[in-house]
């Protein structure tokens, strides 16, 4: 089952009112860029437990997760 590990993000908003993630920041203080959103779209977290805005990233280090905005909070699931 996947935890979700809730984080802050970094990013800009456009004219239009869409949020463009650019970081994001763990508890730890490690922070990871995002080189690319690959997809946006309203979709449920894997482990079920809601619905919210979806983005496919891919991260600086080369890896592909998905970053959750749901009830005005972050999360990426572990």
């Amino acid at each position: 089952m996947m935890k979700k590990q809730f984080v802050r993000v970094s990013g800009t908003w456009e004219k239009d009112g869409t949020f463009i993630p650019a970081a994001v920041l763990w508890q730890n203080g490690v922070q990871y860029k995002i080189e690319k959103i690959i997809q946006r779209c309203p979709a449920a977290s894997l482990d079920g437990s809601g619905v919210g805005m979806r983005y496919t990233c891919l991260f600086s280090h080369g890896q592909r997760r998905y970053l959750y905005f749901d009830e005005n909070r972050w999360f990426i699931e572990k």
